[in-house]
């Protein structure tokens, strides 16, 4: 079974970024090159700090969705209450 992720990478300029994809690395190596989504290719590089972990294609994009209306300190909030070590939490979520 394949899995779905939700994403959300920290820019050069502190920004953040929410995304989606099947495979995270390869999308961050594709924000880092330029071609990524319009918003990173200038704000470059950026840094994985947080996804989660869908087995539903569909559940992973409405969660991006919502977590794209969620303020800057919503998602900061996120990332720390779910951070493991300094790097990164993998959230598996089956709802």
């Amino acid at each position: 079974m394949d899995n779905h992720y939700v994403y959300i990478v920290k820019c050069k300029d502190n920004s953040l970024y929410t995304g989606y994809a099947k495979d995270v690395n390869a999308r961050v190596a594709t924000h880092n090159s330029g071609k990524g989504a319009k918003y990173t290719k200038t704000r470059r590089p950026v840094e994985l700090v947080y996804q989660e972990t869908y087995t539903s294609k569909s559940e992973a994009m409405r969660r991006e969705y919502e977590i794209k209306t969620f303020t800057r300190q919503q998602k900061l909030k996120l990332i720390e209450e779910n951070a493991d070590g300094d790097f990164i939490f993998s959230r598996h979520a089956d709802r």
